[in-house]
C-alpha cells in the first residue's frame, strides 16, 4: 500500500516500501511514464536478498503533488525527504530510463555525499544542454522521443500535451494503448520482451496507473529531461554503475557512453543484443551489485 510522505515545502509523494523491513534500503527511480508499481522484482526476492525497496510517484503522478517547473536536480530533495521520513541514514538510488537522470541527481546532490552510498543508471539519457560535446543528443533515437523531447525543449507544449492526452486515452480504454503505440518502433530483444505475457502486463499496469489521473507527471518529466539538469555530473563522488543495452533505440547507447566518460567514479555495463525494456530484466544484478557497494560502505 502506498503511503503519502509530506515533503519540507508541504508537497505530499506517495510512496510504497517493499521487500525485507530492515534490509539495506534502496530507492528506485520509476520511467517515463511510469509509477511506484513497478516493474520490481517480487517482495519475496527482495526479503530474501535483504533489500528495502522504496519506490515513489515522482511530482504529478498519481499521490503525488504536481511541481511544475522541476528540474531533474530536484529530485534530491524528495528523495531526501523520504529517507528522512522513514530514518534512513544510508541509502542507495537506481534510476532506470527516465528515472535515471535522476538517480544521478542524487548522486551529484552534495547534500546527500555522505547519505548516498552507490547510485545505478539503467539506459539513461544525457542531460539535454551538452551542446559543443561529442554528443548527438538526437542521434540514432525513435522519432516518437525526438518529437517529444524537441517539442519540449522548444515549448510547443500544446503539441506535446495534445500528444500526450491521446495517448493517454488509449491507455485508459487498454491498459496496453501505450505499448501498442510504441509496438512499430520496438527492435531486436524489446520485441521478445513485449512478447513475454506478464512483463507485458507489468508494463500495461504501471502505464495506467501512471497515467490514470493526468499526463502531469508525464510532461513535467520531459520537460526537465529536454531542459538543463541544473546537475553537475563533476560533483559525483560515489560509485556509480551505468548499464545500457547496445540496440537501444529509445535512450541510444551514446548517451550513456558519454556519461562514463563525464563521470570519473563510474562503471560501465554494455550489453551488446540488449534493447531499452532489458533493463527490467537486469535489474535483480543490478541489485546484487549495490548490495556489493552498500558492504563495501559500511
Amino acid at each position: 500500500m502506498a503511503q503519502v510522505v509530506r515533503a519540507p515545502d508541504g508537497r505530499e509523494l506517495a510512496v510504497e516500501v517493499t521487500g525485507h523491513p530492515t534490509g539495506e534500503p534502496v530507492f528506485l527511480l520509476h520511467g517515463t511514464p511510469g509509477s511506484l508499481l513497478g516493474p520490481r522484482p517480487r517482495g519475496i526476492f527482495l526479503y530474501r536478498l535483504g533489500i528495502r525497496l522504496i519506490s515513489y510517484n515522482r511530482p504529478g503522478y498519481p499521490g503525488s503533488t504536481r511541481d511544475s517547473g522541476r528540474t531533474v536536480a530536484d529530485a534530491a530533495a524528495d528523495v531526501e525527504a523520504i529517507a528522512d521520513h522513514f530514518g534512513i541514514d544510508r541509502f542507495s538510488v537506481i534510476g532506470r530510463s527516465g528515472g535515471a537522470p535522476h538517480a544521478l541527481a542524487c548522486a551529484a546532490d552534495k547534500r546527500l555525499r555522505d547519505r548516498l552510498i552507490c547510485a545505478a543508471s539503467l539506459c539513461g539519457l544525457a542531460p539535454y544542454d551538452t551542446d559543443g560535446t561529442d554528443l548527438d543528443w538526437f542521434g540514432d533515437m525513435v522519432e516518437s522521443n525526438v518529437a517529444a523531447y524537441q517539442n519540449a525543449a522548444e515549448y510547443h507544449l500544446q503539441a506535446l500535451i495534445a500528444t500526450f492526452i491521446q495517448q493517454a486515452e488509449r491507455v485508459r480504454n487498454n491498459s496496453e494503448g501505450l505499448i501498442n503505440t510504441l509496438r512499430p518502433e520496438l527492435v531486436g530483444s524489446d520485441r521478445d520482451v513485449m512478447g513475454d505475457v506478464a512483463l507485458r502486463r507489468i508494463i500495461a499496469q504501471t502505464h495506467a496507473e501512471a497515467l490514470r489521473e493526468s499526463v502531469d507527471g508525464w510532461i513535467d518529466d520531459v520537460i526537465a529531461l529536454a531542459h538543463p539538469w541544473s546537475v553537475e555530473l563533476s560533483d559525483i563522488t560515489g560509485p556509480v554503475l551505468l548499464w545500457q543495452g547496445g540496440d537501444d533505440m529509445f535512450t541510444p547507447a551514446s548517451h550513456t557512453m558519454w556519461l562514463h566518460r563525464q563521470i570519473g567514479t563510474s562503471e560501465l555495463r554494455f550489453q551488446s543484443g540488449a534493447a531499452h525494456f532489458d533493463a527490467i530484466k537486469v535489474l535483480p544484478q543490478i541489485l546484487r551489485w549495490v548490495l556489493d557497494q552498500e558492504t563495501k560502505g559500511h
